[in-house]
Parts: structure tokens; C-alpha cells; sequence
């Protein structure tokens, strides 16, 4: 079983290959095709998530869970942000209805 902290591992990773040769690194292709390609990719896995949700099981549900995680990652990094400033995100809502959260940022 694997714990959180291959998030953190993960991370540091993807930010070892800013500025590595692209034709040695797939992070490194994604961060030199840039942020269109990188948005492009989440939303891609993003759907396959979905469809492995509805009409596949749950080890293909994992994977393409895992494959999303790893492009939202990429994401953040690309965009400056780490997975500590998420969970900060996450900290402050902790505790707080969904609804409420939603009403706060104007949503509702």
C-alpha cells in the first residue's frame, strides 16, 4: 500500500526536469511544449477518469486517477505552485460544508 508522501516524492521529480532535454524526459516535453499542451493533457485524463468511473473498473479507475494527479502536478509546477500550497487550500475549507465553502467564493 502506498502512502502520501509519494505525492510529495513525485513532485520533486517533475521539478527535477524543468530544463532537462525533452527528447529525454516526457515532464521535460511537457514543460517545453508549454502550458496550452499541459492544460490540454489534465483535461484529457480528467475525461478518462470520468469514463473509467462510469463504465470501467476500479484498478482502471486507479490508473487513470494516477495519470491525472501526475499532469495536475505538472501543472502546479508549471504554474509555480506546489501540492503544499493545495493542501493549504484544502486546510482552510476543512470543516466547512460545501455549500458554505461555495457561497463564500460566490458560487452560489
Amino acid at each position: 500500500m502506498g502512502d502520501i508522501e509519494v505525492l510529495s516524492r513525485l513532485f520533486v521529480t517533475i521539478e527535477s526536469r524543468r530544463g532537462v532535454d525533452p527528447s529525454d524526459s516526457y515532464t521535460a516535453k511537457l514543460f517545453d511544449e508549454g502550458r496550452p499542451t499541459i492544460v490540454q493533457k489534465v483535461g484529457e485524463e480528467a475525461v478518462e477518469v470520468a469514463i473509467a468511473a462510469l463504465a470501467q473498473g476500479p484498478d482502471e479507475l486507479a490508473a487513470e486517477s494516477a495519470d491525472l494527479l501526475y499532469h495536475l502536478m505538472v501543472l502546479w509546477a508549471d504554474a509555480g505552485i506546489g501540492p503544499d500550497d493545495v493542501w493549504a487550500q484544502l486546510q482552510k475549507r476543512e470543516g466547512i460544508s460545501g455549500i458554505e465553502e461555495k457561497r463564500a467564493r460566490g458560487e452560489m
